[in-house]
């Protein structure tokens, strides 16, 4: 099946619902898919239609975006590709937003008083910190390593001409 990319966008929408700030301003819109195919974090479409893979692109984007760049999300992206589909990666990031948004849910069952509530928020806001930290660095490293093998495969190159 095709789509539009407001077709896309709607969908998008929906699917996200609750992720995006109460201003609306994360909304994805037909400008951001063409800046995320200018970019080259997302394929481009077939005759402006998009498929399945394109979803999976943008299911990951617009998640991946509330907590890292959009250079950072590309980065990953393409990372992750390199060993698997897209259909792959899909299955592996719900298996992985299913796994955490569990762990979360079970974190607030129970919750009960005021100080219980601010202590998981207070707790939440510390682990959201450190993780996102983390999850910077290890793209950071991601992105050294392209660097690296980039600058290696461009040496090579010139020494064989």
């Amino acid at each position: 099946m095709l789509f539009r990319s407001d077709q896309i966008a709607a969908y998008m929408m929906r699917q996200h619902i609750g992720l995006a700030d109460d201003d609306n301003d994360e909304a994805l819109t037909s400008a951001m898919i063409n800046n995320y195919i200018k970019s080259g974090i997302l394929p481009r479409a077939n005759g402006k239609k998009y498929n399945k893979d394109h979803i999976v692109y943008l299911t990951a984007i617009c998640l991946l975006k509330q907590v890292v760049s959009v250079s950072d999300t590309g980065a990953l992206l393409s990372a992750l590709l390199e060993n698997q589909t897209a259909q792959e990666l899909y299955g592996n990031y719900a298996e992985t937003e299913d796994r955490e948004l569990r762990l979360a849910a079970d974190l607030l069952d129970g919750i009960s008083s005021r100080t219980q509530m601010a202590e998981t928020a207070l707790k939440l806001a510390v682990s959201s910190y450190a993780q996102k930290y983390a999850c910077k660095k290890l793209i950071d490293m991601l992105k050294s390593e392209r660097q690296d093998e980039s600058q290696k495969t461009k040496k090579a190159k010139k020494y064989a001409d």
